[in-house]
């Protein structure tokens, strides 16, 4: 018969001490992610979460992980302030409809042609002009909050992001199901068209502006957000096919 071992709970000084010493780190947190964020969406409610996400990851935390704690609580409290956008659902019901129509085109173009589809072949499926079609794309930038992340990328002290997610309780079978979603995330990222690819490096791996990755690449700013929006639909749609959640429409 097989004992179950418990965890000692954490000294409360120790949390209450690492909880002080990081409150910094969710203001940060929390202005980054508000810049990529609809103006009713207020910092300060961010904050709030992300407060209770570091309060639970010194909870959580033990040094015998191996990890420093500041990279443990970055993933928690990113995680506190996404869930709780999301379950703010400010998203109108026209743009969520548009997102699903573009997603349809996607995967549908990608089925008949046996290829990525240009952007000229999408905004025909979709009945819009190219210019109707950029803006289309510019407004679905704000249903991506969280959508991706590059999981491959080391932290500063060389473990992969993906790692820093998992809970030091999870099963060995959450963990494979884990891992195996993080082969069809590279996979379908490797699929993707250069330039596309290499947006999303530069924006959820060094985490520079639209801007900045504009002047990298050498296009303007909302054209950078465009192609970023039409990056992650292409993901979304990959991942649904290759995960078995919905079947390509054909």
């Amino acid at each position: 018969m097989r004992l179950k071992t418990s965890t000692p709970a954490p000294d409360l000084n120790d949390r209450d001490r690492l909880v002080m010493e990081h409150v910094g780190l969710v203001k940060t947190l929390a202005q980054r992610l508000a810049q990529r964020l609809p103006s009713q969406v207020e910092m300060n409610d961010l904050v709030s979460v992300g407060v209770l996400g570091l309060i639970d990851a010194a909870t959580r935390y033990r040094p015998s992980l191996g990890v420093p704690f500041d990279a443990f609580a970055r993933r928690r409290v990113q995680g506190a302030m996404l869930d709780a956008l999301r379950e703010l659902d400010w998203a109108p019901r026209s743009l969520r409809r548009m997102r699903r129509d573009m997603d349809s085109a996607v995967a549908t173009l990608r089925h008949r042609l046996g290829r990525e589809p240009k952007e000229e072949e999408i905004a025909d499926a979709m009945d819009l002009s190219l210019d109707a079609y950029g803006k289309a794309l510019e407004q679905l930038r704000t249903l991506e909050i969280g959508s991706v992340r590059q999981l491959d990328a080391p932290t500063p002290d060389g473990t992969p992001l993906i790692e820093l997610c998992i809970d030091p309780t999870e099963n060995a079978v959450a963990q494979l199901e884990r891992k195996e979603l993080k082969q069809h995330l590279a996979s379908a990222i490797q699929e993707l068209p250069e330039r596309e690819r290499h947006i999303l490096a530069l924006y959820y791996q060094e985490e520079l502006t639209l801007a900045e990755i504009g002047e990298v690449i050498g296009v303007c700013e909302s054209r950078v957000s465009q192609l970023r929006s039409l990056a992650v639909s292409r993901l979304r749609t990959r991942l649904r096919t290759s995960l078995g959640l919905e079947e390509a429409r054909q």
